[in-house]
């Protein structure tokens, strides 16, 4: 922590009296989780995890990516394929620009080949910050890929999931990416391979009744949201109100949706691990 004196109550009158210092907006930010004020020089240095709850601010691709692999050793694949709009949605095209101007991508996930800990990985890692992560015919396609790069050549498979469902732009073409992501999911599967599936802050939608919830592992960062559809939407049909922390990873984990609940800052060691103890 930086600049603690600057929090300081006034001991006296004449401290009192002192010039107010108040810290701009732009160098901090709320947690949502324990309404604490965090620097975001603090939140940046612990891998965007609060301080003083642990609450896992969203983290880009990329940034994840300089978290689990190995420095130097991930190697991008299937780049450069951009959606279309194959069913003339309205706004569709100005939606999409406006996401690759936010996330700096051509798309909502990233795939490639790296070393974790030493140990050879193929790895997908979804964007929140592209369209929240949807999945739409080039998401679906690059994750498919992969896996058949990762069956080709004898590779377990990790991925990160984040996203609020299928692509409604996209319509039937988005719905199609469950069944061809869960039959990729499946061969690299019947050959020996092993798929680690890591859910984070949301996974919700058609991701979590594809490819997400498939993993022969699944693990999750604290307090992830997981479901197909959302609390509030369940309780409006429903009309009953549902538990505290419903589908939380906490509950799920207790239900026996999820096998564990890593921590951003122990999860490279972790995947490590699995990597080491399942290699071929």
């Amino acid at each position: 922590m930086v600049f603690k004196e600057l929090f300081k109550k006034p001991q006296n009158k004449l401290e009192g009296e002192t010039t107010e210092i108040r810290i701009p907006d732009e160098l901090c930010c709320k947690c949502p989780s324990c309404g604490q004020m965090v620097l975001l020089c603090d939140l940046k240095e612990n891998l965007q995890v609060c301080p003083s709850c642990a609450h896992h601010f969203p983290l880009g691709a990329r940034d994840r990516i300089s978290l689990i692999c190995d420095e130097g050793s991930f190697e991008e694949l299937f780049s450069g394929f951009k959606s279309k709009n194959p069913l003339g949605f309205p706004g569709y095209e100005e939606k999409l620009s406006a996401a690759a101007k936010k996330s700096g991508e051509d798309e909502g996930v990233i795939c490639g080949r790296a070393k974790i800990s030493g140990m050879d990985a193929a790895l997908f890692f979804m964007d929140g910050n592209f369209m929240m992560g949807s999945m739409g015919i080039v998401v679906g396609e690059k994750i498919t890929m992969l896996f058949e790069y990762a069956a080709e050549n004898r590779l377990p498979v990790v991925g990160f999931s984040v996203s609020g469902g299928a692509r409604m732009q996209e319509g039937i073409f988005s719905l199609m990416q469950m069944a061809k992501t869960s039959a990729a999911v499946k061969r690299h599967g019947e050959g020996g391979g092993l798929y680690i599936s890591v859910l984070t802050n949301p996974t919700t939608g058609g991701v979590t009744a594809s490819f997400a919830m498939e993993g022969d592992i699944i693990i999750s960062e604290p307090g992830a949201l997981i479901c197909f559809a959302g609390p509030r939407v369940i309780e409006q049909t429903i009309r009953q109100t549902l538990p505290e922390g419903f589908q939380r990873a906490e509950f799920l984990l207790e239900k026996g949706f999820l096998d564990d609940i890593v921590d951003r800052r122990k999860m490279a060691e972790y995947l490590g691990r699995l990597l080491f103890l399942h290699k071929r």
